[in-house]
């Protein structure tokens, strides 16, 4: 098999947690088998879909999907920071080929990522440049929403390459399940005059430096991480719902692909917050996989971890 997948949840309270879920050792072990699983498949390249939370994507420019060509992460709660090993002449392959395909993905030879990129990199290789790393941003969290869809098509063009490349490839989807995180990052029309600043033009606002930037976040996630677990953010506050997320987990292990092409963004978004529309990550990377010949995930977790902020979701196929 040349492709691997392996879909996973991710979350700045994770690393912070104030309390473990009771699901927690289950989600540990599952997450140990991963990477076992991985050692054993030794990809020879990783493509990974994420999001961004305003640390390298700022309202002022928004692409729907954009490759790196050169990409570092940046050092924010929840993440790792670092350079990833970008191999720029087969991700420049990528864009072509996407354009051949009908898709015209932005690039960036300069990429910024968080912790959407960096958590499940790190803990799931053991540094961010352990393999050679094409990361794809999908822009899934400012309106107007993307539709589910598109995400798919462009995974499946995404698998074409994968499978004409004749590499081991890992593809990795990050993000999910239902969550609502906007306490830290604010809707459109939401935010206060200094937070907007930031997320449209970044420390170029004029209203926080990066560091502060970050350390706001730190901070605001430590205070979140307590207030779980005292009962101050209920269910109800972060769109927790597990109805929804064990439906999607359901047919994302059937790779029922076309039950996705149905969802409504907008509807997503009112039954399980802003953070569900993540799941265009899950979508891409699950037609990527199945695309490039790779046989449906037959690992998984779900679970509905208040103290993680999330649905927490993972599911992965052993090579």
């Amino acid at each position: 098999m040349s492709s691997m997948l392996a879909c996973v949840s991710h979350s700045p309270i994770i690393m912070i947690r104030a309390k473990p879920p009771k699901e927690e050792p289950e989600i540990e072990a599952l997450y140990g088998d991963c990477v076992q699983a991985i050692e054993r498949f030794d990809p020879e390249q990783v493509i990974i879909f994420g999001s961004d939370h305003f640390a390298g994507f700022h309202l002022r420019v928004m692409p729907a999907y954009c490759v790196g060509l050169a990409a570092e992460a940046v050092d924010d709660v929840g993440g790792f920071g670092g350079k990833l090993d970008v191999p720029q002449d087969t991700a420049l392959a990528l864009v072509k080929s996407l354009r051949v395909d009908g898709f015209d993905p932005a690039l960036s030879y300069e990429m910024r990522v968080d912790h959407a990129f960096s958590q499940p990199l790190h803990r799931l290789m053991g540094s961010l440049d352990r393999y050679p790393v094409i990361p794809i941003f999908i822009g899934a969290l400012a309106p107007p929403y993307l539709p589910f869809s598109r995400s798919h098509q462009i995974g499946r063009a995404v698998g074409d390459f994968v499978a004409g490349s004749g590499r081991r490839t890992l593809i990795i989807g990050s993000g999910g399940l239902s969550h609502h995180p906007t306490r830290y990052y604010p809707l459109l029309g939401e935010a206060t005059p200094d937070v907007f600043a930031y997320q449209m033009k970044g420390a170029e606002g004029g209203s926080f430096t990066d560091g502060e930037w970050f350390t706001r976040l730190r901070e605001m996630h430590e205070e979140g991480a307590e207030m779980l677990v005292s009962g101050k953010r209920t269910r109800e506050d972060i769109k927790l719902n597990p109805d929804f997320d064990e439906w999607f987990m359901d047919r994302f292990a059937a790779g029922d692909l076309a039950a996705f092409d149905g969802l409504d963004a907008d509807e997503t978004f009112k039954r399980a917050g802003i953070g569900s529309l993540e799941l265009h990550t899950w979508i891409a990377a699950l037609a990527a996989h199945l695309s490039a010949g790779g046989a449906l995930p037959d690992r998984r977790i779900y679970a509905p971890t208040l103290e993680y902020g999330i649905g927490y979701g993972m599911a992965f196929s052993r090579p």
